[in-house]
């Protein structure tokens, strides 16, 4: 593959995986890997004068030795507690491996309901966008000392997304233990190929990561694509490249095998694709065909359209917006709790006031509060290598 071009990247966020940076038996760092990716950072940092923030697990895995227990898997409490040691000893090895270069890390732990409220969304860009301006690299990690099952990303593809999305990075790099996507499992299809570029995520890719191959860690393909499409949503490419071996970041830029991404060229506005990308919705509004093209055409979603109303969710709640397949096709900000949403449901605008007692809110969603996603299907060129 070619050399990726650098020349408009300005700002990479890197996710590193648990079994990348650490040997999970021995609960130890592998410092002659992260020693690498180290050196791979400050060499671009100072030669394209490119700005690197990094998502990293590990921090468990690192902290296990520490809790007392013969069980294999630790319930939520001891996996805090490992968290808990495992924090201080990851950003420990991070400063210490970026203090050759004469750099400096700073540590940030979030949680996915940093990601989900707007305030706390905002804050965190800001400390991350102070850490770049001072010359510090940000190593950011899920909050897992305080989190419940609730609360979690669950997996730091998604996390390392909502960072790129945070700070309008141009390149998200997820290090993997596979070089790409493949049309199905290489393990078990000798025949599957490796998709070179994906120019847009379309339900043929989404497919194709639900039957390729996963890595160690807790997301998988599935997760990366999701990543990948809420990182190119918001005008940011992505890769998919190996980084079980020395210097994986250097490989990548001098063409090892990857899969790109392509940034959608009609990316969202930052309020639109905050709530697009939320990781969790509140509830489901099916609607008909009328009002989907009524959407498509700029319209906000108005209660004649809506066919049902799943879940339980307050004014204000991110929701699905579905076709009458229960197929999302899009997300937005809803006008109406659900109790009154069910009462609305298929009625005319003139009958909304008389039906729930309100008047100045006859739109569930209005346009300026909704995102819809226009899905194309398409069939990798085989030829090409590449995915439209």
């Amino acid at each position: 593959m070619k050399p990726l071009d650098l020349s408009n990247t300005k700002r990479i966020v890197v996710k590193i995986g648990s079994a990348l940076l650490t040997d999970t038996k021995k609960g130890t760092i592998k410092s002659d890997w992260l020693q690498s990716l180290v050196k791979d950072i400050a060499h671009y940092s100072k030669k394209e004068n490119i700005e690197f923030v990094i998502v990293s697990s590990g921090s468990i895995s690192l902290g296990r030795k520490y809790i007392q227990t013969s069980k294999q898997e630790l319930r939520l409490e001891e996996k805090q507690a490992a968290a808990a040691c495992g924090q201080a000893e990851l950003v420990r090895h991070f400063q210490k491996a970026f203090h050759k270069y004469k750099r400096h890390a700073a540590q940030i732990l979030l949680t996915l309901q940093d990601s989900e409220n707007r305030r706390n969304y905002l804050n965190a860009k800001n400390t991350i966008e102070t850490l770049l301006a001072n010359n510090i690299i940000p190593v950011i990690n899920e909050n897992d000392t305080v989190t419940t099952q609730e609360i979690r990303f669950g997996d730091n593809d998604r996390l390392a997304a909502r960072v790129a999305q945070m700070v309008s990075a141009d390149l998200l790099i997820l290090l993997s233990d596979i070089d790409g996507l493949y049309t199905s499992n290489p393990l078990l299809n000798k025949d599957a190929q490796h998709i070179d570029i994906v120019k847009k995520i379309t339900k043929s890719i989404q497919k194709m990561a639900g039957t390729s191959l996963s890595d160690v860690g807790s997301g998988g393909m599935i997760t990366k694509i999701e990543a990948a499409t809420i990182a190119t949503q918001n005008g940011c490419n992505m890769t998919i490249s190996k980084g079980n071996i020395k210097h994986p970041i250097r490989r990548l830029f001098n063409g090892a095998k990857h899969t790109f991404f392509h940034a959608s060229k009609n990316h969202l506005s930052a309020k639109k694709l905050w709530f697009y990308s939320s990781l969790s919705v509140s509830g489901k509004i099916i609607i008909d065909d009328g009002a989907y093209k009524a959407l498509l055409n700029g319209g906000s979603l108005l209660p004649a359209g809506v066919i049902d109303v799943k879940g339980d969710f307050e004014r204000g709640d991110i929701v699905s917006i579905c076709n009458n397949k229960s197929e999302e096709i899009g997300r937005g900000l809803v006008a109406h709790s659900s109790q009154d949403a069910n009462l609305m449901k298929g009625h005319q605008t003139a009958d909304i006031e008389h039906i729930i007692g309100l008047n100045g809110r006859n739109a569930l969603i209005h346009s300026d509060d909704l995102v819809v996603a226009i899905d194309e299907q398409s069939t990798p060129n085989q030829q090409n290598k590449e995915a439209s």
